[in-house]
């Protein structure tokens, strides 16, 4: 679950970039829409092949978290906003809380329709354990590359490629959800 303290941090700093030109609003472009989902698949299937060739803990990790990368700024792009070149990977995780998290939550909703509230719930602790997914490895991405001691990096190659496959397949469905409210 998001802690309150990291969901006010982001809406400030969102504040901040939308001032300073971090993050833009601008309409949709459907070719580079395009080009970032291609890239979030190749990027998925890149860590797929690497994990299952046992090629490489450390790209399964990084490709993974470029999966999900490629996917939060696709869902952006869809909303409308365009992040820049500079801090974008800091940028992203911000937006995806300020503007993704309660769009996925309604999303999750629809899915859970039978009982509202308990629906609700479930809802929001998933939406928030889905955006959260993308903090954490966007930080283990940064340890995993520019750490030199040795650990265990094939269980967090696993953990990560299972996270992305999960924020991939829910991204997926709310730019779907997106699509049929237009």
């Amino acid at each position: 679950m998001l802690a309150k303290d990291r969901i006010k941090e982001a809406e400030i700093n969102v504040r901040a970039y939308l001032d300073e030109g971090l993050i833009k609003k601008e309409p949709l472009n459907p070719d580079a829409l395009r080009v970032l989902l291609r890239n979030a698949q190749e990027s998925i299937d890149s860590a797929e092949k690497l994990n299952s060739e046992r090629i490489s803990d450390l790209w399964v990790i990084v490709c993974s978290y470029y999966s999900m990368f490629y996917i939060a700024n696709a869902v952006l792009r869809k909303l409308g906003y365009k992040v820049g070149e500079k801090i974008a990977h800091k940028v992203t995780a911000d937006a995806l809380i300020v503007y993704v998290r309660g769009k996925l939550k309604e999303t999750l909703i629809e899915g859970y329709e039978d009982s509202k509230d308990e629906a609700l719930n479930l809802a929001g602790i998933k939406a928030d354990s889905i955006i959260e997914s993308f903090d954490r490895e966007k930080t283990k991405r940064g340890i995993i590359l520019y750490r030199t001691d040795d650990i265990d990096k094939q269980a967090k190659a696993e953990t990560s490629l299972k996270r992305a496959k999960q924020f991939l397949f829910e991204m997926n469905v709310l730019l779907d959800e997106l699509d049929k409210k237009k």
